[in-house]
C-alpha cells in the first residue's frame, strides 16, 4: 500500500504550472467519439481518470495514439460496439458521459452505473429525462447497466429541474447530431461546459450559449477533424492557492485563467491573503494571521463544491469562527473526521460545518476519503506541525498530475512511501 509522507510546517514558495482541467477532459474525450474523422487533443493531464477514459475509448474500438504525455490522437471511425466495459467504467464517475456520446454517434448505448468518489447520492434522473426528451428509450437493467436507444434523435426543449453539470454535458453530447434544435434551460455554466462546447464547435457543431443558463444546439450530421487544447484546471489551481495560504507561503501559479478563480480569490482575500492577478497567472501569498469567513458552495460562478474541503483546511487556523454551507452534495463533510485527528475544531450539522480556528494543526495518520478530500489532507499535512501520513492516495491520483513533484519544487517535504497492507 502506498502513502504520502509529509513533514509539515514549511511555507511553500516558488512557481507551479497548472495542468489541463480534469473536469473538462473527462467530457471531451468521450465527445471525440462523435467526430467522423480523427481528432487531436492537447494539454491532457497525466491522471488516472484520463488513463481510464482512453482505455474505455480503446475498448469501444477507437484507435488511440499517444503523441506525447499531454497529447493524444483519437480515431473514432473504427468504433464497433455500444457497450462500455463494466470494470473500467466503475473506476470513474464521468464514465456516464459515454452514454450521451454513444447515443449521439450510434443511436445506442449500454453503460454501467458509474463509480468514482462517493459523497452522497447522485442520481441520473436528469440525464435520462434529457435522453427521453430527445426521443430515446431508456431501459435500466437488473445487472446495473443502463441501455439507451433511438433510431433518430430529435431536438427538443429540455428544462433541468436543478442545475446539473453531468446532465448538461450528457444532453449536449446526445443532441449534437440530433435533427433540429435542442434548447437546454437552467443549464450548468461551469468553465468545462464552455470548453466542451468549444471543442465540439471546433469540429463543426453548432452550439451557442454555453456559459449561460440557456444552451442552444442545432444538430449537425457531420463533424470533421480538429486539434484542441484543454483549458487549465480551475480546481488544481485553487488547491495550490489554498496550500500557499495554509502554509503562509508565496506561490506564483501559472497557466491559469484568472477569471475562473475569482470566487476562490475573493474568499482568500477576505481571509487576509494577498492575491495578484496577471494575464495567465496568479500570485498568492500570506505571512500573517487569517480571519474567519463564511462560505456557501454553489453552481458556477459561485464558490465551487470541489474546493470546499481545501478551503476548510485554510479556515482551520483562521482566527474566530467560520461557517461552510454545502449547497451541492449532502455528504461532503466526511473528511472533517480526519481533520479532527489533526487537532482541528469542526462541528458538522447537516449541510453546514462550523470551524473554530486553532493556532496550529498537528500531524497525524489520516485517510483520503475522496479526490478533493485527499487534496485537503495534503494541504493539512503541509501546514501541520510534524510528520503526516496519508492513505488511500489513489483518490488523489485520479485528479492531480505529478502532485509530489510540483509540491517538492515549491519546497515541500513530501514523499511516497510503501507500507505493509496490514497497516
Amino acid at each position: 500500500m502506498r502513502k504520502y509522507k509529509i513533514n509539515g510546517g514549511i511555507p511553500l514558495s516558488g512557481a507551479v504550472d497548472i495542468s489541463g482541467a480534469k473536469n473538462a477532459v473527462v467530457a471531451i474525450l468521450p465527445a471525440a467519439l462523435l467526430a467522423d474523422e480523427p481528432c487531436r487533443i492537447e494539454n491532457i493531464p497525466i491522471i488516472k481518470d484520463v488513463t481510464t477514459s482512453l482505455l474505455l475509448l480503446e475498448s469501444l474500438g477507437a484507435q488511440v495514439t499517444r503523441i506525447d504525455d499531454h497529447t493524444v490522437e483519437i480515431d473514432p471511425t473504427t468504433v464497433n460496439t455500444c457497450s462500455v466495459d463494466d470494470e473500467l467504467a466503475r473506476n470513474m464517475r464521468a464514465s456516464y458521459y459515454f452514454i450521451g456520446a454513444l447515443l449521439g454517434k450510434r443511436g445506442s448505448a449500454r453503460v454501467p452505473m458509474p463509480g468514482g468518489c462517493w459523497f452522497g447520492e447522485r442520481p441520473m434522473d436528469l440525464h435520462l429525462k434529457g435522453f427521453r426528451a430527445l426521443g430515446a428509450e431508456v431501459t435500466p437493467q437488473e445487472d446495473g447497466f443502463i441501455e439507451v436507444e433511438c433510431d433518430q434523435l430529435m431536438g427538443n426543449s429540455i428544462y433541468l429541474d436543478t442545475v446539473s453539470v453531468g446532465a448538461t454535458v450528457n444532453i449536449m453530447l446526445a443532441a449534437v447530431k440530433a435533427m433540429g434544435m435542442t434548447v437546454i434551460e437552467n443549464a450548468a455554466k461551469e468553465p468545462h461546459i464552455v470548453d466542451l462546447a468549444n471543442f465540439l464547435n471546433t469540429m463543426g457543431a453548432d452550439i451557442r450559449g454555453a456559459g449561460t443558463d440557456v444552451i442552444k444546439i442545432r444538430g449537425t450530421q457531420y463533424l470533421h477533424s480538429a486539434t484542441y487544447s484543454i483549458i487549465p484546471d480551475q480546481i488544481e489551481a485553487g488547491t495550490y492557492m489554498a496550500a500557499a495560504v495554509a502554509t503562509r507561503g508565496d506561490v506564483l501559479i501559472r497557466n491559469v485563467i484568472p477569471k475562473h478563480l475569482e470566487s476562490i480569490s475573493a474568499k482568500l482575500v477576505e481571509m487576509g491573503a494577498w492575491v495578484e492577478e496577471m494575464d495567465d497567472a496568479v500570485r498568492v501569498r500570506c505571512n500573517g494571521p487569517l480571519q474567519h469567513c463564511n462560505i456557501k458552495t454553489m453552481p458556477h460562478p459561485g464558490f465551487p463544491t470541489d474546493m470546499q474541503p481545501q478551503i476548510a483546511v485554510v479556515l482551520c487556523t483562521a482566527e474566530g469562527v467560520s461557517h461552510i454551507a454545502e449547497g451541492i452534495w449532502e455528504n461532503r463533510f466526511r473528511y472533517t473526521e480526519e481533520l479532527l485527528r489533526m487537532g482541528a475544531n469542526i462541528e458538522v450539522r447537516g449541510s453546514t460545518a462550523t470551524i473554530t480556528g486553532v493556532p496550529q494543526l498537528k500531524a497525524a495518520s489520516v485517510m483520503s476519503m475522496d479526490l478533493r478530500a485527499g487534496a485537503a489532507m495534503v494541504i493539512a499535512g503541509l501546514a501541520a506541525e510534524g510528520t503526516t501520513e496519508i492513505g488511500n492516495i489513489r483518490y488523489i491520483e485520479r485528479g492531480y498530475e505529478n502532485i509530489i513533484e510540483k509540491l517538492t519544487r515549491l519546497g515541500a517535504d513530501i514523499t511516497m512511501i510503501e507500507v505493509p497492507d496490514e497497516e
